[in-house]
Parts: C-alpha cells; structure tokens; sequence
C-alpha cells in the first residue's frame, strides 16, 4: 500500500473532524476546565442552554476527536510506507517528524491553551510506530486492548474510592466542582493579560499532560491510532468499499452510538452529577458511544464521498483536511482573542447557547480563508513548516 497522491476521503474526514472538534473545544476556551467534564460545575444549565450542551455531547463528545486521531494513526502509516518506498531513512524521518510536532504541541499548550492535543499525538506516534508492520487483525486486537484500559481504570477508581483519604477526595472534588472563590479567581485571571492568564493554563497543561495523559487520554489515543491503521489496511478510510458496507456502517454506528451516549447523559443527570457517579462511571457511556458514533461518521462520509451530490461540501471540508494543522492552530488563536483577556475578554460571560453560533461562524472563516490560500499554495503554513523540519536533513 503506497500512496503518492492525496486521497480525498481522507481529506474530508480530516476536515470533518477539525470543524466537530471545536463543538466541544468551545467549552475549554470560554469557560473554567471544569465544565468541560461536568456541566454543572459553571454556567446555566436550564432550557436552552441545557439543550444545546446535552446534543453537543451525543453528537460530537468524543466523536469528532476519536475520527482524528484514527487518520492520525492512518497517516503515520501512509507516511512510514512512502518513505520506505522512496529509500529514505523511515524511522529517522518519523521520529524526527513527532518530535518537532512535540515542540509544536509544547509551545501551543503552555503559551495558547491548555487544551492542545498534539503533546499527545507526538507521543503516541512514536509509539505506534512499533506496530507498523503488524498484521491488520493484529493491529485491531491491539486497539481493543489499549481502548479498554481507561475504562477498566475507570471502574476502579470508582469502587476504590469510600477508602480514599480525605485530602485526595477532596482535591478529586475541586477538579470535578470547584468552590466559588476558584472559579471567581480563574475568571478573573482569563479575562486578564496574557501573564495573568499563564498563572491557570500551565497548572492545566502540566496536569493534561501528566495525569490526565497517564490515566486516560494516551491509551484512547493510541487505540485509535491502531484502529486507523486497520481500517487503512482495509480499505475502509480510502471509499472502496461497497456502499452496502458503508450504509451498514452508519446505521449501526450511529444508533448504538447515539443511544449509548444519551443513556449516559440520563444517569449523570438522574445521580445529579455527583463525584462518586459521574466523574468515573458516568463517562462510560459515551466513551464506548463515542467510538461508534466515530465509525458511524466516517460510513456516513464515506457514503458522501462515493456521491456526485455533496461536491461543494467536500470541496470545503476536504480543503480544511488538507491544512488541518494550521487550521487547529487557527482554531486556537480565534477562540482566544474572543473569550481571553489580551482579546475581547467574554470568558466566562458567554451562555452555552451561542457557543455553536460562534462556532458556524468560525467553521465559515476558516472555509472561506482556507480556499482562498489552497488557490495560491499547494498546503497551509504550518504543514509547509513541519514538512520543512521534518525533511531537513533527509
């Protein structure tokens, strides 16, 4: 499997997945972190705004990410395999390639937004690339194994817990809900300057990438890194299968995957979001919901693509595929002048119901600037820049 040129369904799922994204991302970037995990930790939550946070959460929790980061473990593979083709030194381009997106990634969480994801994909691209010559049905039992892990962690944390000393509670409890005076000192310090704002966002990225990293989000990553390199291997990310097998795809994806994850949104609200449910047996749901909805996503695309009627929707989400990285990045910068203090300040003031109208809004910019720049280069600034690191040397 070598390939030479830019495989458009890839390129959609990619763009695809970037816009989902930022459904969920908007939370991180106008409001305290808490309220990302626990909805009832910060801001109204009664009619509109409670509706718009629970369809958020079935349609794109988890989802959106989970599709991300399997074309991340396709494109590792893809790269790996053109590199050998060519007679280039694979592992050292690999290697060298997470590195500098680990630079990337450091200089996004600590000095943007605590919230980067591409710490963790550098660090789980070097680890998948031990599993590059894996045979598919290998790879996937792989993916099965790493996917479990958090859950089974998951569980227990939650039945450990009651023997739990009082001080590791309580600091469990002001992650989960933190007291008024918190929240007060965070949002005050967002809506300031850009030192004030270092004093919540470096606590926050060394935790996302220590603890965070350690109990949850490395084992997600890497399966479905594994799961994207199966799905490569067989054919089912490149639109080659039959339309009977993407239709069967969606279907079962998305309903077994809407229902699990709204049966979890119902038990959280029904055991009031406390501690002891919630913050360990409640994301069960939608962690496995998460994954189906994301097959189901990419069947459903997959589906499109094989069609002549969605040409102008692929056109633009395939363009955002194709300059991802510096499209994420944009992301960041947006979202950060709107709701931080060195920009409009709204942290903290913006209601969940107009977080999706920022969000179209958004989705419309970057289509928009992200064609004009595809007429006159070939890839985003940040792709050319990586790729320029990367081969240095090479």
């Amino acid at each position: 499997m070598i390939v030479r040129e830019r495989i458009l369904a890839l390129d959609l799922l990619r763009g695809v997945a970037l816009a989902g994204i930022l459904v969920m991302n908007i939370q991180s970037f106008s409001m305290p972190s808490a309220a990302y995990i626990n909805p009832t930790a910060y801001g109204d939550l009664t009619a509109w705004n409670k509706w718009v946070w629970i369809i958020s959460h079935i349609v794109a929790s988890g989802k959106f990410m989970s599709i991300f980061s399997i074309l991340f473990g396709a494109g590792v593979l893809i790269f790996i395999e053109n590199a050998i083709s060519r007679g280039d030194h694979a592992a050292r381009l690999h290697f060298r390639r997470m590195g500098w997106l680990l630079l990337f990634g450091m200089i996004h969480g600590y000095l943007l937004w605590s919230g980067d994801i591409l710490v963790c994909y550098s660090l789980c691209g070097m680890l998948i690339w031990f599993f590059r010559n894996r045979s598919a049905d290998r790879l996937l039992r792989a993916a099965f194994i790493f996917f479990l892990i958090p859950m089974l962690l998951g569980i227990l944390w939650a039945f450990t817990m009651p023997f739990w000393d009082a001080g590791s509670v309580e600091s469990m409890l002001e992650t989960w809900s933190p007291d008024a005076k918190s929240i007060s000192l965070i949002v005050e310090r967002m809506r300031g300057g850009w030192l004030e704002q270092m004093k919540v966002r470096v606590p926050h990225t060394i935790s996302m990438q220590t603890t965070v990293f350690m109990a949850e989000t490395a084992w997600r990553v890497i399966s479905m890194m594994l799961l994207g390199m199966f799905l490569l291997k067989r054919e089912v990310l490149t639109a080659k299968r039959s339309r009977s097998f993407y239709t069967r795809m969606t279907l079962i994806g998305l309903f077994s995957g809407y229902l699990l994850s709204a049966i979890g949104v119902w038990m959280n609200f029904h055991k009031g979001w406390t501690l002891e449910y919630s913050m360990f047996l409640g994301g069960q749901f939608n962690y496995v919901g998460s994954l189906a909805v994301a097959l189901g996503y990419i069947g459903l695309l997959m589906l499109i693509v094989k069609s002549d009627r969605f040409q102008v929707f692929t056109r633009a989400f395939s363009a955002l595929g194709r300059t991802a990285f510096s499209n994420y990045i944009f992301q960041t910068l947006i979202c950060t002048l709107i709701f931080y203090g060195t920009g409009l300040g709204l942290f903290g003031s913006v209601e969940r119901k107009y977080h999706l109208l920022i969000v179209f809004g958004i989705w419309i910019l970057q289509i928009l600037l992200t064609t004009l720049w595809l007429n006159r280069f070939r890839q985003g600034p940040l792709e050319w820049l990586w790729r320029r690191l990367s081969y240095r040397r090479s």
